[in-house]
């Protein structure tokens, strides 16, 4: 499990039992929040130096991914400084704690008067860091520091992500396009490409048993509003195997599959039952080659736990946008215990198992990663999804499906618009807002709301 360093200040002519009292609040506080904590405190500028060199050794025995920067009272400057300087690699929180009330009477260790020192100097020294102050007689923002914590470890999980894509560039899109060098260096995360001829080949290899079972166990637990062919389940089923090999493999924690000019092209079968069964499996997944969709998707699994599906615009409105799905639904996005399905085809493609589960409303958190002229933005906005009106896409088989969406309640339609940086943005349910303005923050990433 990762780790958090915390640290509790306080002057050395501050009452001790004062400054251990507030800090063992603070840190009980940071564990309900279900953080782990490795934990240093009272630290004052004793003359010696005693409490800060015992502090730097405790901190130096274990590994952490972040620090907390307890603030209890007044403290100078340098003493806070000679601990977190061995630390200015990592993010931090730069947290201060209040006084309180005896009756009427206020009373306090100043630990605004320290913080409002150390910003400024933080600052300065280039930490990446947020300034989190408690206010007297309102809740503590223990929440707000274990988010921040929580953004430095995805940022330190983003390192080791891998997406895995199947071919590139789908249909010869330029908004799916990405550097791989800068992306790595902003992010953390590696996009591996594998060829969908080894897709094809470990297809081959399967046993007709292999794929029964996954048909038995897996595609047949799924709600079909009408029977599909054996031999469509089947291929789903012998894909989707073939990627997950690759996926186990190679350790990938997101999957892209070259979509209209690959698998419908060429292997002449639609992935969306393949994308739905690695869905259920834990991996984010967005198709035709979506490079910083998959990237974005990522980010916010990480901050989040949730699956990040995507979903594509089909129509604005004067309040609201019209974002739907051709193919299929992250798992979590399904509003009932399973897939609703349906056998369809589109246009000259041949049949597939088409996902048109009813999606969950709410607040939702959209989200893109965009990158233009050397700079990488992420563009967030709230929205309200509700359940859309009754609608098609023309090309469908007759009765055309009714795919999955939500109609989008957003503030600024027209601001949206103007700014729209792809047909593809990243939905998560609540206000993530502030969750990704912190993991930005940490990686140097602008956020861009509208």
């Amino acid at each position: 499990m990762a780790k958090i360093g915390f640290v509790g200040f306080g002057e050395v002519n501050t009452p001790v039992d004062v400054i251990v009292r507030k800090c063992a609040a603070a840190e009980a506080a940071l564990k309900a929040e279900g953080l782990e904590l490795v934990s240093v405190y009272p630290v004052a500028d004793d003359y010696e130096e005693v409490q800060v060199n015992h502090a730097v050794e405790a901190l130096a025995k274990e590994n952490f991914d972040a620090l907390v920067v307890c603030i209890a009272g007044w403290i100078p400057t340098h003493a806070v400084v000679k601990v977190t300087e061995h630390y200015r690699h990592l993010p931090m929180v730069l947290w201060g704690l209040c006084g309180w009330y005896e009756g009427d009477r206020l009373v306090t260790t100043a630990d605004q008067a320290g913080t409002t020192g150390l910003r400024a100097t933080f600052e300065g020294l280039g930490y990446k860091f947020r300034y989190v102050y408690d206010i007297i007689g309102k809740k503590t923002k223990s929440d707000v520091v274990a988010d921040y914590c929580r953004a430095a470890i995805a940022a330190k999980e983003l390192l080791h992500d891998k997406v895995g894509m199947a071919g590139y560039r789908d249909m010869n899109l330029y908004g799916t396009l990405y550097d791989g060098m800068s992306l790595k260096k902003k992010t953390g995360v590696e996009i591996e490409t594998f060829e969908m001829l080894e897709i094809q080949q470990r297809y081959e290899k399967l046993t007709e048993e292999e794929k029964r079972q996954i048909v038995e166990e897996r595609i047949l637990r799924w709600n079909f509003l009408k029977p599909a062919n054996d031999d469509t389940m089947m291929k789903a089923a012998g894909y989707y195997l073939a990627v997950k090999q690759i996926a186990e493999e190679r350790g990938y924690q997101s999957i892209s599959i070259k979509d209209v000019d690959g698998m419908k092209k060429l292997c002449g079968f639609p992935p969306a039952p393949i994308f739905m069964l690695l869905s259920e499996d834990g991996y984010t997944t967005v198709p035709e080659n979506d490079s910083l969709g998959a990237v974005t998707q990522l980010m916010l699994n990480r901050l989040t736990g949730q699956l990040a599906g995507y979903l594509e615009f089909y129509e604005f409105f004067e309040h609201s946008v019209l974002a739907g799905v051709p193919d299929f639904v992250a798992a979590d996005m399904v509003d009932g215990d399973t897939y609703t399905v349906i056998p369809a085809a589109f246009g000259a493609l041949s049949q597939g198992i088409l996902n048109v589960s009813k999606v969950k409303t709410g607040t939702v958190t959209m989200s893109r990663l965009t990158y233009a002229d050397g700079k990488y933005v992420m563009q967030i906005l709230l929205g309200n999804g509700k359940t859309p009106p009754k609608w098609e896409e023309c090309g469908w088989d007759q009765p055309a499906p009714q795919l999955s969406a939500l109609e989008i309640e957003i503030s600024d339609v027209e601001n949206f618009a103007e700014h729209v940086a792809c047909q593809h943005y990243i939905i998560t349910y609540g206000d993530n807002r502030a969750k990704i303005r912190n993991l930005c923050s940490i990686l140097g990433i602008e956020v861009f709301e509208m």
